[in-house]
């Protein structure tokens, strides 16, 4: 079994009030679906915070991570609450996707606003957490793959921090009025909906 170091979520959003931190800029509008839609007024993720960063900064040079107004809220929301936990764990957030959604190369998904990749969070041989080695050379860390125990080229997958990341992301997609619909990772996908009885509300 080859892990890969990503993850994927999708957000299904059930309400539409803009984040009140970031109320002076024009609130998203999503239409479509994710490998079908497209997006107005997208929300750039920050390059970097103080326990998070962008996958590659040419990748956000060339507007590759932007998502939907509350999309953003939740996921600088969860990393807010991470910090106060985990203080010491570097996250890393991957592709989103373009400013108005559509048609996003290699992806077949990320074309409305609602998708976002997060990078596996890793630690080093000394078991301090650092971030993913992502170049060009391994496609910005999308080609990593670690063996059957999380390891690779003396990282190691830091599983519990992933476990407390899902959950603030949970948290967080609750407390915007949304709902975390799908979870994509080791080729595997978890349907959130399902496993705690929820309705699929589009």
């Amino acid at each position: 079994m080859n892990l890969h170091g990503w993850l994927g979520l999708l957000l299904i959003l059930t309400a539409g009030l803009p984040p009140a931190a970031f109320a002076k800029q024009e609130h998203s509008v999503c239409r479509g679906t994710t490998s079908n839609g497209s997006l107005e007024n997208g929300w750039e993720l920050p390059r970097k915070g103080p326990n998070f960063l962008s996958y590659s900064s040419l990748g956000s040079l060339l507007g590759r991570t932007y998502v939907h107004s509350t999309v953003h809220a939740i996921v600088l929301d969860a990393y807010k609450a991470l910090r106060e936990l985990s203080p010491e764990v570097i996250f890393m957030y991957g592709e989103t996707g373009y400013k108005n959604g559509g048609e996003f190369k290699p992806h077949k998904t990320h074309r409305n606003g609602l998708s976002v990749d997060f990078m596996v969070p890793i630690r080093n041989k000394e078991r301090k957490s650092v971030p993913l080695p992502t170049s060009a050379g391994n496609r910005w860390g999308y080609d990593i793959e670690f063996d059957d125990s999380g390891a690779f080229g003396g990282f190691v997958v830091d599983f519990e921090a992933i476990s407390q990341h899902l959950y603030q992301l949970d948290l967080a997609a609750k407390r915007h009025g949304v709902a975390v619909r799908r979870v994509i990772f080791l080729h595997l996908e978890f349907d959130v909906r399902r496993e705690h009885g929820l309705r699929d509300q589009a």
